[in-house]
């Protein structure tokens, strides 16, 4: 039976490691951001990095479409020809702060991961798109923000007919056979695993959908032999004696809109060009990134130097059983690097409508304020009435107990 992976496991862990990332890159330079080269090389793995240049595009273009209007004939050669030149400059001055590039280091992670579990998938969203019709001269513009089985889509577009558009569902239904044919060319799942597993512990297992109890548990009630019923009695012998009630067998309890027309496809963005920087030969020692800390020790590599004291992901979507770092710490210097990374999702979604950057902007007054006094009360009196929270008694008195320990320790 063919193994079912699940998306919100993939999803979930996409969040975790963007925010690892982030705040190992980022850290104690909260106002810092990315440019194009810096994108590139963000992870060591080549088709996360890509990904995101991939989505970044797209939102390009789609700003761009939102340029057209009835009163400009964007049509014109020189019109065209200034777009595609914007274009391309725009897309040498990338400037990405961590608000904007966190959500689409996620997508891109949980991206790869599909990329590999369900290749079809990676086809229908990546190429394909939203039309309904494609030629191939179109879809192999996409390769280029392909890496992982790539060669297994060339050779599949390379097969279709130049120059003839085909149906969408036609196209994914043919994709899906020609990569059931030719199995060889995709990556296994356990190579693409062991490489988020360098970043954030990851196994094949915690991808997998949610199992029913295994057949085997409910083996033996079905083996066990049943009781021998008892004997009929001699139809003119009556029994003199009770007849004791036969043993009742064991049972086992089961358990977008369609955008406009679109523009010509400009240059191959200089960002796209750009190839990720080699890993060092050596291991870099971590470094804790600081004020001053120097941006060009690669990030992945610090990350490896710290991969024994990762949790796995199982461990980390139980980490509100076990207590948040305040809770095991007797002194918290800091309210940002106090907060774990599972019980900072709580907060956000659960107090600040999951919006990233107010959960920052709050988090980041809280630890400018002098006393616990001070702290509390902007909790109780301003960020409760904003928000109105109601019912959140539990992620409220876990942040209390946080400034606790920072003032009280």
């Amino acid at each position: 039976m063919k193994t079912q992976y699940s998306h919100a496991k993939r999803e979930q862990y996409g969040r975790l490691l963007a925010a690892l990332l982030c705040d190992q890159y980022f850290g104690a330079r909260p106002t810092a951001t990315l440019d194009g080269p810096a994108v590139l090389r963000f992870t060591p793995i080549r088709q996360v990095n890509l990904f995101v240049v991939q989505q970044l595009l797209n939102k390009w273009t789609a700003e761009m479409a939102q340029l057209r209007s009835p009163y400009f004939d964007f049509e014109d050669a020189d019109v065209r020809l200034a777009l595609t030149q914007f274009m391309n400059v725009l897309s040498r001055r990338i400037k990405i702060s961590r608000p904007a590039f966190e959500p689409l280091l996620a997508d891109a992670i949980t991206d790869t991961l599909t990329g590999c579990l369900d290749p079809t998938e990676t086809f229908a969203r990546k190429l394909l798109g939203e039309p309904a019709s494609y030629a191939p001269e179109k879809l192999r513009e996409g390769l280029r923000y392909l890496d992982t089985n790539k060669s297994l889509f060339e050779e599949f577009l390379n097969g279709l007919p130049a120059g003839q558009e085909q149906d969408r569902d036609y196209l994914v239904s043919r994709f899906r056979l020609h990569q059931e044919s030719c199995p060889e060319q995709v990556q296994p799942v356990l190579a693409m695993v062991e490489q988020f597993n360098v970043l954030l512990p990851l196994t094949e297992q915690e991808l997998h959908e949610t199992e029913e109890p295994a057949a085997a548990e409910a083996a033996p009630a079905a083996a066990a032999p049943k009781p021998a019923p008892a004997p009929a009695p001699a139809p003119e012998a009556p029994v003199t004696a009770p007849v004791a009630p036969a043993t009742p067998a064991v049972t086992v309890p089961t358990a977008a809109p369609a955008a406009p027309e679109p523009l010509p496809q400009p240059a191959e963005p200089a960002v796209a060009a750009a190839a990720p920087a080699p890993a060092p030969e050596t291991p870099v020692a971590p470094v804790q990134p600081t004020a001053s800390a120097p941006v060009s020790v690669p990030l992945y590599e610090k990350l490896k130097a710290e991969q024994p004291a990762a949790p796995s992901l199982s461990e980390t979507l139980r980490q509100d059983r076990a207590g948040t770092l305040a809770d095991k710490a007797p002194k918290v210097e800091s309210l940002r690097e106090a907060i774990s990374i599972n019980q900072r999702f709580g907060f956000i979604n659960e107090l600040f409508n999951g919006e990233n950057m107010e959960y920052h902007a709050a988090i980041q007054h809280l630890d400018t304020l002098p006393s616990a006094e001070l702290a509390k009360r902007y909790i109780t009196e301003d960020l409760s009435t904003k928000y109105q929270w109601v019912r959140k008694d539990e992620h409220i008195n876990k942040l209390i107990k946080l400034i606790d320990r920072k003032f009280n320790g």
